[in-house]
């Protein structure tokens, strides 16, 4: 039997040139606009690190443009970088530009 490509192993993944380009917010509420989340949960609130890794997760595999990466911030994704759940090609493009990713949390 051979397995099917899947979308997410050819997708191409935004990632910025610099982390110091993730400026987004460390508190309070984010409502994703629906390019990123089209499902009935598109608000996170970040004080909660369940719903926080979820959001990132979702602004990390739906980014079409780097300005998508506006909401997410640099200190913030290197704590919670391990416990996030990204496609393999995603996370390896952000650990190939980004290797103290690697060593985060």
């Amino acid at each position: 039997m051979t397995s099917r490509p899947r979308y997410a192993d050819h997708r191409a993944y935004v990632v910025p040139d610099h982390l110091g380009e993730l400026t987004g917010p460390t508190a309070g509420v984010v409502t994703l606009p629906s390019h990123l989340d089209w499902s009935e949960q598109h608000t996170y609130d970040l004080s909660d690190e369940a719903q926080a890794g979820l959001m990132y997760e979702r602004v990390i595999r739906e980014a079409v443009r780097p300005e998508d990466l506006r909401l997410l911030n640099a200190a913030v994704l290197k704590r919670l970088w391990r416990r996030i759940f990204l496609p393999h090609r995603a996370r390896q493009a952000w650990e190939s530009r980004f290797s103290d990713l690697t060593r985060a949390a």
